[in-house]
């Protein structure tokens, strides 16, 4: 059973047009990412030292 519509368009690229400022984004990204997993890291060695000590 055939229609005379044609089959529907998916665009293959993105709609929006390339952002310059895409690999300084992504950096500072990461970068972010990391300071918060080095504050979590010293947050947590900092809290074993406390208990510990207070446990003595």
């Amino acid at each position: 059973m055939s229609t005379s519509t044609p089959p529907p368009y998916f665009p293959q690229g993105s709609l929006m047009p390339p952002d310059p400022d895409r690999a300084r984004k992504f950096k500072l990204t990461v970068i972010g990412c990391g300071v918060l997993l080095a504050l979590a890291l010293g947050g947590a060695v900092a809290l074993l030292v406390h208990l510990i000590r207070a446990w003595r």
